[in-house]
């Protein structure tokens, strides 16, 4: 259905800017990587994960004394309590002295509430024809109109294609507006600036690998994406667009976006960003970066934009993890001693892509956090999807390693072959044997990961095959194994308390 006014709506609000909007925009994201796309985030409502900082930059006809301003172009999920305005030609001279938000949007179930007891005509069509009714307006509940005829007739209408209203009432806007109390001393045309915090604004980082395998070794070339979503209600065209990395704290309340909030970008300066792409700065205890061009952020939209310039050929490196052992407790209360806790189990195979963010691997920049896609050619040339994972938030010169999938043709067991509680002594002795099984064609390199989980004070007492200790409760045995052949390591281990 169509709603007509009789008189403009537009006439009965008084546009005070003198030229088109200078804006910037500062983005910041509370959006988990890899978990928020664009169909989601319409489920997300007042907790949207992201929100941002606007600077509109305008020319305002401001008169001497105190004078009523009213501006229309601000977002519908605007924070009110955030808003600033200055002015940039006489800060000194010009204050303001009240604030409104005004907020009461025009809408047909508005306007017909509050012309309940007013006259409107309504439009009917018979056929080729329209017929129109005019009376006062007795009731509007449900959709019915209950109008009540210049003969005293009552009519209850429940179709009809549009409906006639003289004027719009006082209070009602047709889009949110702030209106300010300012005074003045100087009349005539200011340089202002207006800055207020809005939700509905995220942003979030995608990677994309191609993958090279060179033997026990590989190359990769890695390149990255930023999406930025707006679905704030107002459009920016030509913005200055910036983002923000760190953990920006804010206070709990009804306009917070979600926690955690989590915001990270990356220095593009070592990767030799263009001018016109992303310029890393300081900002407090974060990062600034800002787009080296201007571009433009309509509202209900998603942009894609080039995090840096693509890295080619670097090195990486396959691994092979195979693991069957429970994860050790994040604490203990009192040492395992349950001898079927963990004792036989068939693990899997990881297979883990591995690389070092670091300048000598052609890339040493933060890499923000989000998903890392990782593809490789196939026996015909094409392109095929091998695997995906999340990455944390990476400074440079730190090695990343993200997992792709589980080996297919790599198989192994672990079995226990002994174990004995002595409570007197305040000891647990236990032995093992994994077997691992490579059904390549290939010979592979595979590490055996083994988490010494029943307590924390532990000592390999004897072993198979030579180990390295990862940390604290992890060791790993690095096992070369020929191709359709098998490797059996066997250790054992005692734990004191």
């Amino acid at each position: 259905m169509r709603y007509l006014l009789a008189s403009a709506i537009a006439a009965s609000l008084n546009a005070v800017a003198a030229d088109a909007p200078d804006y910037s925009l500062t983005v910041y994201s509370s959006a988990r990587p890899g978990q928020v796309n664009t169909e989601s985030l319409a489920n997300y409502g007042g907790n949207f994960p992201g929100f941002a900082l606007v600077r509109d930059s305008r020319k305002m006809t401001l008169q001497a004394g105190a004078g009523v301003l009213r501006f229309t172009d601000v977002a519908k999920r605007i924070d009110p309590t955030t808003v600033a305005f200055e002015s940039v030609t006489d800060p000194a001279g010009t204050r303001v002295l009240e604030q409104n938000y005004q907020f009461d949007l025009v809408n047909r179930e508005k306007l017909l509430e509050r012309y309940v007891g007013q006259a409107i005509t309504v439009e009917q069509e018979r056929g080729d024809t329209v017929e129109r009714l005019s009376g006062t307006l007795l009731s509007a509940a449900d959709g019915t109109l209950i109008l009540q005829r210049d003969t005293g007739e009552v009519v209850s209408i429940g179709a009809y294609t549009n409906v006639l209203f003289p004027s719009l009432p006082g209070g009602l806007i047709t889009r949110p507006t702030l209106v300010w109390l300012v005074n003045a001393k100087q009349a005539g045309t200011h340089d202002t600036r207006v800055s207020y915090r809005t939700g509905g604004m995220t942003w979030w980082s995608d990677y994309n690998v191609t993958l090279r395998e060179q033997g026990d070794n590989c190359t990769m070339d890695l390149s990255a994406w930023v999406t930025i979503v707006n679905q704030s209600g107002a459009s920016y065209p030509a913005a200055q667009l910036k983002l923000v990395a760190g953990d920006v704290n804010l206070a709990p309340g009804p306009q917070a976006p979600a926690a955690p909030r989590k915001m990270v970008m990356m220095d593009l300066a070592a990767a030799g960003a263009e001018a016109d792409g992303f310029q890393e700065s300081q900002l407090f205890e974060y990062h600034l970066y800002t787009l080296g061009r201007r571009s433009d952020l309509p509202d209900n939209s998603t942009k894609q934009l080039e995090l840096f310039p693509s890295v080619s050929n670097a090195a990486c490196r396959k691994q092979l993890v195979f693991t069957a052992a429970p994860q050790p407790w994040a604490f203990w209360s009192s040492p395992i001693t349950d001898q079927g806790y963990g004792a036989t189990t068939s693990g899997t195979v990881g297979a883990y892509l591995e690389f070092k963010n670091d300048e000598a691997n052609r890339m040493g920049m933060p890499l923000p956090a989000g998903r890392l896609r990782v593809n490789q050619a196939s026996v015909d040339g094409n392109l095929e999807f091998v695997g995906e994972d999340v990455i944390k938030h990476t400074p440079r010169n730190e090695t990343l390693r993200v997992k792709l999938g589980n080996a297919f043709d790599i198989v192994g067991e672990r079995k226990q072959m002994s174990f004995n509680v002595d409570s007197g002594a305040k000891h647990i002795d236990e032995s093992f044997e994994i077997s691992v099984r490579n059904r390549k064609k290939t010979p592979v390199k595979v590490v055996v990961r083994e988490y010494l989980y029943r307590w924390s004070r532990w000592e390999v007492t004897s072993r198979s095959h030579e180990f390295a200790k990862r940390d604290a409760a992890t060791i790993d045995f690095p096992l070369d194994i020929p191709a359709d052949g098998e490797v059996t390591v066997k250790y054992g281990v005692r734990y004191s308390w």
